[in-house]
């Protein structure tokens, strides 16, 4: 099992003179430096679900377009316990926290990602298909029922409340602004997850400064906010760091090919490999990358057609002969037929065996792929967690402005935009372009359609 180092109890260094935390180990992290770890930190980090993170790639199959993203969800939960633990004292030295409040909220947003299935949000996919269930519903499972929750009530704390803020569904709190501190926008996990991936897939577009960013945020109206005009510039990067990483890496079109395959395999295996169906703490830490690779490859010899596809595409995956995008639309409005393909998985299949049909190819190898998060956070209809907020000082008090009411850049940014993509095997793709055509529209549809 890994294990970090040991090294002897200290405060955290810190401005002010008020102790913290007291750190009993270490972990050398290539992005954020040394991590130190308290004692119950460190009991958590060598439990069986924390040391399974190790075995689940934070970016899937994004190693196949950026060959140095091959980082873990392990590294990522580090980062972002982190993270956290500035901003957890940033607001301690504002005095909206107690000692014990940046405590609860490292271990939490450590805790946030340890429900994460083989490959990440690939699996994900699969998983509220088959439960109705996310890896934050996972996650709040696995800390309550697992030996977590042993190590968390050793340290003097509820695993009931670690498990809901670990997902930003604290009950019962007065202090609400502590569910956005791990799930609102400037939640930790974003930030680290611009820095890391950014590092390690090689791009230049996520690296945001973080520090500053977290320096700059106050509680107003119990919500997070940022100081204007201080750190506007700050903050404006940040959300074009975000819509640079959705494009150039977390949607890039080639990325999503073969996080596509992952997915359209594990669908087509689930019922044989039960990759979904785990009913025991033991049952789901089993799961992880290389397991369900190597089950879906040992489906070459099944006679039964999913079950082929499912072992033809991870050996494609595997060989990196990967699905070609035929088509792309740029939705910029919504409309009850594209909301239908953006958000249910049975309206997708449906239109997937008629471009099938009609391109004479398997509707198996014709796949619709949608973004499953808003690649610009900002946008003026989300409720939650509502528009990004910003604040003016003034004669002592906090005069707060939606982002989009003081940016015009944000404001354009936050206009409503989707994509739709439509893969398939390379030698079909003229077909199924036509096909595409004829039951979407033409690809020129996007630049008809106005605000």
């Amino acid at each position: 099992m890994f294990s970090v180092a040991s090294i002897p109890i200290r405060d955290v260094e810190r401005p002010s003179a008020v102790s913290v935390l007291r750190y009993v180990a270490e972990i050398k992290d290539p992005v954020h430096g040394y991590i130190y770890l308290t004692e119950v930190e460190k009991a958590l980090v060598d439990t069986p679900p924390l040391q399974r993170l190790h075995r689940v790639k934070q970016l899937a199959g994004a190693n196949l377009t950026y060959p140095g993203a091959e980082h873990t969800r392990f590294l990522h939960s580090i980062g972002s316990m982190h993270l956290a633990g500035l901003l957890a004292r940033r607001l301690l030295d504002l005095g909206y926290m107690k000692e014990d409040d940046v405590q609860k909220v490292r271990m939490a947003v450590l805790l946030h990602d340890v429900g994460h299935g083989p490959f990440s949000h690939t699996f994900e996919e699969v998983l509220d298909k088959y439960r109705g269930m996310t890896h934050e519903d996972v996650a709040g499972w696995l800390i309550r029922k697992s030996v977590l929750a042993d190590v968390i009530k050793d340290g003097g704390y509820s695993a009931k409340e670690i498990s809901q803020l670990a997902v930003g569904r604290l009950e019962k709190t007065s202090k609400r602004y502590l569910n956005y501190l791990v799930a609102g926008h400037f939640a930790p996990e974003i930030l680290d997850y611009l820095v890391r991936d950014s590092y390690f897939s090689g791009v230049e577009y996520g690296r945001i400064d973080a520090h500053r960013l977290i320096n700059s945020l106050d509680v107003v109206d119990d919500v997070l906010a940022i100081e204007y005009p201080g750190a506007f510039h700050v903050l404006e990067f940040f959300i074009i760091a975000r819509l640079e990483m959705f494009n150039a890496v977390y949607f890039h079109r080639t990325v999503r090919a073969a996080n596509v395959m992952l997915a359209r395999a594990m669908d087509l295996a689930n019922r044989r490999l039960k990759l979904t169906s785990f009913k025991t703490v033991e049952d789901f830490i089993s799961l992880d990358d290389l397991k369900v690779l190597l089950d879906l490859l040992s489906l070459g010899k099944s006679r039964e057609r999913a079950l082929s596809v499912a072992y033809n595409l991870t050996k494609m995956f595997v060989e990196r002969t990967l699905l070609k995008c035929t088509y792309e639309l740029h939705v910029h409005q919504r409309d009850e037929f594209f909301s239908n393909i953006l958000s249910k998985d049975k309206i997708r299949s449906q239109i997937e065996e008629e471009i099938g049909e009609k391109a004479c190819v398997d509707p198996n190898y014709v796949a619709i792929d949608v973004p499953t998060v808003r690649s610009v956070p900002v946008h003026p209809m989300e409720e939650k967690p509502g528009e990004i907020l910003v604040f003016r000082k003034a004669a002592g008090k906090k005069a707060v402005e939606k982002l989009t009411e003081v940016s015009p850049m944000m404001a354009t940014l936050a206009k409503f935009v989707d994509i739709v993509r439509v893969y398939t095997l390379p030698q079909h793709r003229e077909k199924v372009e036509l096909a595409c055509e004829d039951v979407l529209g033409k690809k020129t549809f996007a630049t008809r359609i106005s605000f």
